[in-house]
């Protein structure tokens, strides 16, 4: 079996880690901030590299799972980073898969400058919740050329339910961050939607009782509104900071492609606002109380 690498134990990774190592891959894990996962992870047989040369060094297959872009290329290019690690080993048959939210632009100029060091880089952005990570359940969106993907897809299917390959390298960043916008957009509208209703006395719950069950439900409404009607800070876990990152990329992106996004531009700047004001390690849902309270309300009363 190929040996697999893993950066990026966060609230996705570790449950993605965890299901490799279930399925029998030897594994080897890159530590960061948080220990508890590593040293859950070794305790159940995966192995931790002194860093991320040595997983450019020892694997076959090397999963990213990080914040972004920075994060990303510093793994990949620092002094003692995968790609180092890859020549100074002679490995010239190394895939890297990206499961960051990054920026396409950035993942074709890295795809271009690995491809001269025989490595192949594509990009796997997930669908889904850290719940979903643990049981095997989320979406893969995958930019790769067809014999890559076919290479790394039994390692995937450990953790992904639905596996869909949308292009070539770069498009699965690209429909990410599609998908996200969407996503976001919908909390920025949520949570401006309550606080209007609630300065015309429509409370969250009069709101949930028109909604739900309606064309506009969704689980993404679910989740959101769990928070809102219920004060469940776990049921929609993805960081405010996250939402502003993913949305600055998407504006950026349609910058570069020449389209006017106003809509993409006023829910980037929703959701900086937030950041800036020192809210953003606080969830997306979150993002409702932070309206209300601008104007005075809570919804939580």
């Amino acid at each position: 079996m190929p040996i697999i690498g893993f950066a990026g134990l966060g609230l996705m990774g570790a449950g993605m880690a965890g299901n490799i190592l279930k399925a029998g891959y030897p594994l080897k894990v890159l530590a960061h901030r948080n220990r508890q996962p590593i040293d859950d992870l070794v305790s159940r047989g995966a192995a931790e590299a002194a860093n991320a040369a040595a997983l450019g060094a020892e694997c076959d297959i090397v999963f990213l799972c990080v914040t972004g872009a920075p994060q990303v290329e510093s793994l990949i290019d620092d002094e003692h980073g995968i790609r180092v690690g890859a020549r100074q080993a002679g490995r010239d048959n190394l895939v890297i898969v990206d499961c960051s939210t990054s920026e396409p632009t950035l993942t074709r100029k890295l795809a271009e400058s690995l491809a001269q060091d025989r490595i192949t880089l594509i990009d796997a952005p997930l669908g889904g919740i850290p719940a979903q990570a643990e049981s095997g359940e989320l979406q893969a969106i995958i930019g790769a050329d067809p014999a890559t993907l076919e290479r790394v897809r039994p390692v995937i299917e450990t953790w992904a339910a639905r596996i869909m390959h949308v292009g070539p390298v770069g498009a699965g960043h690209t429909m990410k961050l599609l998908n996200n916008f969407l996503a976001m957009g919908y909390g920025a509208i949520f949570a401006e939607a309550l606080a209007i209703g609630a300065k015309a006395g429509i409370t969250p719950q009069t709101f949930d009782s028109v909604i739900r069950g309606s064309r506009m439900d969704s689980g993404f409404y679910r989740t959101f509104f769990q928070y809102v009607l219920e004060r469940d800070r776990n049921a929609h876990r993805f960081t405010l900071a996250n939402a502003h990152k993913d949305t600055r990329y998407l504006a950026s992106l349609a910058e570069a492609m020449n389209v006017d996004a106003g809509v993409a531009r006023a829910v980037r700047d929703l959701y900086a606002g937030a950041e800036a004001q020192g809210d953003g390690e606080k969830y997306v849902p979150e993002l409702s109380d932070i309206v209300a309270a601008r104007h005075q309300l809570s919804l939580a009363d």
